[in-house]
């Protein structure tokens, strides 16, 4: 049994997937873990199939995919075949450095059975955090305050980044470890068994909301999720995502993915708890957004 099985989706992201694979590959051999790779290209046409054909090592697993079916069930095809207690789903436009210890991330878990899911400060390129490692639920008030800007406007100020601040949790402090609702998918270590009870992501989320999703229903199971920044790792974001595309056509696509996404996390966890009326209002507010924002 390997400690450690690392899962990379990967979508026409050729060279950052061989550097993402081969920071991967040193960080586990520093770490001295027994670990895997398990790389799922979903369709590529960027040369990332022949790139990766030629990788002839035994802890690497391939899966090649005809067309892209997603993040989600890639990662459920990676998951199907890994066989380490510990699974990383890790974006292929991910760097991480050679300093960051697996082994002690892993060792955290195993100390405490009430951790489902960990994450480590996930950087974008200028430094600062990627907000989407270190979210709170969208509730109704939360998601209302983001879009606002009240979140924003202030998440500077004590007491009222509390209240106004909640969905990128703006009062808690980025420098020490703590509880969190959901990282990113980017960086999302858990554990197999976890995976096993939830069946793996969603796939009924193409792109964007699978990562909310699935904190949700392991938080659901009474795990908590933790931010952990004694690491970080460099998110180079938008690779192979909304702001990556430059075909209007393919934009607009997954412009949709993403308030698509949206609605269905709402439908399939909150709108039990709203009146109808509430209801189609957050609906009708997701489509004008979807068309004008």
């Amino acid at each position: 049994m390997k400690d450690l099985s690392v899962i990379i989706p990967s979508y026409n992201t050729c060279d950052i997937t061989k550097h993402c694979i081969c920071a991967v590959v040193a960080a586990c051999e520093k770490s001295k873990l027994s670990y895997e790779i398990v790389i799922i290209d979903n369709g590529s046409t960027d040369g990332s199939v022949s790139m990766l054909q030629q990788i002839n090592t035994p802890f690497i697993k391939k899966i090649f995919n005809s067309t892209n079916y997603g993040y989600g069930k890639a990662n459920n095809q990676g998951l199907d075949i890994a066989v380490a207690d510990f699974i990383l789903f890790l974006n292929s436009d991910v760097f991480i450095d050679i300093d960051l210890d697996f082994a002690d991330l892993i060792t955290y878990m195993k100390l405490h059975d009430s951790v489902g899911a960990l994450t480590v400060r996930v950087e974008l390129s200028d430094g600062s955090i990627d907000p989407a490692s270190h979210r709170g639920f969208p509730t109704l008030w939360r998601s209302f305050c983001y879009f606002l800007g009240l979140e924003r406007s202030f998440s500077r100020l004590p007491l009222f980044n509390r209240i106004f601040g909640g969905y990128h949790l703006k009062h808690m402090d980025i420098n020490s470890v703590h509880e969190i609702d959901s990282p990113t998918g980017a960086f999302y270590l858990t554990r197999r068994s976890i995976m096993k009870k939830v069946r793996g992501f969603d796939t009924d989320f193409f792109m964007y909301g699978e990562d909310l999703d699935l904190s949700y229903r392991i938080k659901k199971l009474g795990y908590k999720i933790i931010y952990y920044p004694l690491y970080r790792v460099l998110h180079a974001k938008y690779q192979s995502g909304l702001r990556s595309i430059h075909n209007r056509k393919r934009q607009i696509q997954t412009r949709k993915h993403f308030y698509n996404a949206m609605s269905m996390f709402y439908k399939k966890h909150y709108k039990d708890q709203y009146p109808g009326f509430v209801n189609r209002f957050v609906y009708f507010m997701i489509n004008f957004m979807d068309k004008f924002k």
